[in-house]
């Protein structure tokens, strides 16, 4: 029966061949911006260097105190201080990774000048990441306590600053007027991930700013690691119940907010969340909307190109009902015709997403970021596929099955 229903499809779509050509035209420019979206997407929230453990990590990003009688709060990163006297005692933390936010310098190489940014960091930054080291290594806890002027830097630092040298280990690079000696070299972190990307890496205690001064807010972020992915709910619960102890550092606020959370989590609260909401149900939301109103155009356009389809073969359909067909059996076929023609759509929309991704990786429109067709992507547009030929069939297709016979027969 579908192998019937194929050849008929197949049949319609020769048959009006620029109606043909709009259809597919719609359906693949629309996938193909999916795909292509969905790779992004994929890129930001899917485990990617050097941010491998996800399933075993927490994410501390933010710190927020209010003051509910007046109605106004304070939001910023977390401090250094709130990381090393509080999070780092909790029992199942394994380990916990530190970062501060990234700074600009700028460097001056044959009359050039190069903008660094640089982060400081601390020594288990280096564990619970998985940097890929192509010269060289991180610096240690020894180095760390010395407040040793040491320095990793990305390969493209590397080359803009040293230029076509072969090993940079042991030589000088010099930010904000001061020399570090460079003593590991890794490969770029893509820019979707601003927490770990950066130009070079600092021990933390040789930071300008006071680190130990005793504030909540303040610019450092951390990753917390927990021994197994069972571990994760207690050190999150553990985050939790540490925070409700932790003492507001002035009158002026009733409220402190904290949060460890997942990685997706953490961006949503970030960009829609506060204290008390993570702001994943409006970035879903808003997102999903945005995926609904996209398909929703061509879907408008497909639905008339699809009823002036069925206008056109009324006489048909007038036949099969005066032979017995069920209006049933109607709807099937059509619908079953047009997942065919939308899937055809797909498939020219995922040669055309593929094309496109590799122009985009090629030409590095997207700074040190590769994107690619992996599973995940694929069934999101699947999915987005099918969506797109049940929306624009299902109504044709009862438009069809309501055909009376006598005028169907007449308009033959």
């Amino acid at each position: 029966m579908l192998k019937n229903y194929f050849k008929i499809a197949i049949a319609v779509l020769k048959r009006r061949k620029f109606f043909t050509f709009i259809s597919l035209f719609g359906i693949s420019f629309t996938l193909t911006i999916l795909m292509v979206g969905f790779a992004f997407l994929d890129k930001i929230i899917s485990p990617d260097y050097p941010d491998y453990k996800r399933e075993r990590s927490l994410y501390v990003t933010t710190m927020e105190m209010s003051n509910s009688k007046e109605g106004w709060l304070n939001r910023s990163d977390v401090s250094f201080y709130f990381l090393d006297h509080y999070v780092s005692r909790l029992k199942n933390v394994a380990m916990m990774g530190v970062s501060s936010n990234a700074r600009a310098s700028n460097a001056y190489v044959n009359n050039k000048k190069i903008v660094i940014d640089y982060k400081h960091t601390n020594a288990d930054y280096w564990k619970v990441l998985e940097y890929n080291f192509l010269e060289g290594k991180p610096f240690t806890q020894q180095q760390i306590d010395n407040a040793e002027q040491v320095a990793v830097i990305s390969i493209e630092t590397k080359k803009a600053y040293f230029g076509d040298e072969a090993k940079v280990v042991g030589k000088y690079i010099s930010a904000d007027n001061i020399n570090y000696r460079v003593i590991g070299v890794v490969d770029n972190v893509p820019e979707t991930l601003y927490s770990f990307a950066g130009d070079m890496y600092l021990p933390y205690t040789v930071a300008k700013d006071d680190y130990n001064k005793p504030d909540l807010m303040g610019g450092y972020n951390a990753v917390l690691l927990a021994k197994t992915k069972a571990d994760v709910p207690k050190m999150k619960q553990e985050f939790d119940q540490m925070m409700r102890k932790v003492p507001l550092p002035s009158k002026e606020f009733d409220k402190v907010y904290s949060h460890a959370d997942p990685f997706f989590t953490s961006m949503t609260r970030r960009i829609a969340g506060d204290g008390k909401n993570s702001g994943m149900t409006i970035v879903v939301g808003i997102l999903s909307v945005f995926v609904l109103l996209f398909l929703l155009l061509p879907t408008i356009n497909l639905v008339n190109i699809n009823i002036t389809r069925i206008l056109e073969r009324s006489s048909e359909i007038g036949v099969r009902k005066a032979f017995g067909a069920s209006s049933k059996t109607l709807v099937y076929q059509f619908i079953v015709e047009n997942m065919i023609l939308t899937f055809l759509g797909g498939l020219i929309g995922l040669c055309l997403s593929m094309l496109v991704i590799y122009f985009i990786n090629d030409l590095e429109l997207l700074e040190n970021v590769s994107l690619k067709m992996n599973f995940a992507v694929l069934l999101y547009s699947f999915i987005a596929c099918l969506f797109f030929g049940l929306l624009s069939g299902v109504y044709p297709a009862w438009r069809m099955s309501k055909l009376n016979v006598v005028k169907a027969l007449k308009a033959q």
